[in-house]
């Protein structure tokens, strides 16, 4: 291959990959091609896109994107996934279709910098996607303010009740109910 035409497919492969920088590396070996086109077309319905790479060439692009972890994953027969949510949601989907399609290898992937190598997916798998993160610490910054309405608002609540009962009392004994004070 000249080296002009290398210049165009790292050019490619880098804005096709232009701003990821958390993504997965697959192997997809072994799968056929029907197999392969359903997996990807479910993958597309979920905003994950797979690319098919040569190594050298997607090294050189990536790096120059300032994933240079990217090396220890580049090994063979890869495929780059990328999209979704964060990279979680690519890993969380793509070791559920593992299922189906027992000859896909996940490689690693790569998260915030962070390399996960194979031994390590089924834990990155496992962590809060970026929208779980969110409405985890939503609700840690919430618990306080709603237990201290709680708090306010209890003895009241007890009290208009304890009101309410004398009142309701008061009537069925035929007394006229005089205001609360």
């Amino acid at each position: 291959m000249s080296k002009p035409v290398k210049d165009m497919i790292r050019q490619e492969i880098a804005d096709r990959l232009d701003g990821v920088t958390d993504l997965a590396v697959v192997s997809v070996v072994g799968v056929s091609g029907v197999a392969n086109n359903r997996l990807r077309g479910q993958l597309r319905e979920k905003g994950i896109r797979v690319l098919v790479v040569k190594n050298s060439l997607a090294r050189q692009a990536l790096e120059s994107q300032g994933i240079p972890q990217v090396r220890q994953l580049l090994d063979g027969p890869c495929a780059v996934a990328f999209g979704g949510e964060s990279v979680v949601d690519v890993v969380r989907e793509l070791l559920s279709h593992k299922r189906d399609v027992p000859q896909m290898v996940i490689k690693g992937a790569i998260m915030e910098g962070d390399l996960f190598g194979a031994d390590r997916i089924e834990a990155l798998s496992k962590y809060p996607t970026r929208i779980e993160a969110l409405g985890r610490v939503a609700s840690v910054a919430m618990s306080p303010g709603a237990k201290l309405v709680g708090a306010i608002t209890g003895p009241g609540a007890i009290l208009a009740g304890i009101l309410k009962t004398i009142q309701e009392k008061q009537e069925e004994a035929g007394a006229p109910a005089e205001p609360a004070a």
